[in-house]
C-alpha cells in the first residue's frame, strides 16, 4: 500500500534542480521535489509521496488529515 502524507512547506530552496522545497511533517522536515505543484509557495500544504509534492491541498483539509493520523497512531499504542 502507498501513502502519501500532507505536510507544510516552509521554505522553497533557490536555485534548485529539480524545484525543491523544505516541507514539514509535525516537526520532521525534508527537501521535497516540487515539480509537479510549481504553483506552491511557504505556507501552503501539499501531498507528497515518494519524496514529490503531487498536489496541494488546503489548510483545513491538511489539518483534519494529520488529526486522523495522529489517532490512528495512538490506537496503535
Amino acid at each position: 500500500m502507498c501513502q502519501a502524507l500532507p505536510g507544510k512547506i516552509l521554505e522553497l530552496i533557490p536555485q534548485s534542480e529539480p524545484k525543491a522545497a523544505l516541507v514539514d511533517f509535525n516537526g520532521l522536515r525534508r527537501q521535497i521535489c516540487m515539480d509537479c505543484v510549481p504553483q506552491a509557495v511557504p505556507g501552503d500544504y501539499v501531498i507528497v509521496h515518494a519524496g514529490f509534492a503531487i498536489s496541494c491541498m488546503d489548510e483545513a483539509e491538511a489539518k483534519e488529515t494529520l488529526a486522523l493520523f495522529r489517532q490512528m497512531e495512538e490506537g496503535n499504542r
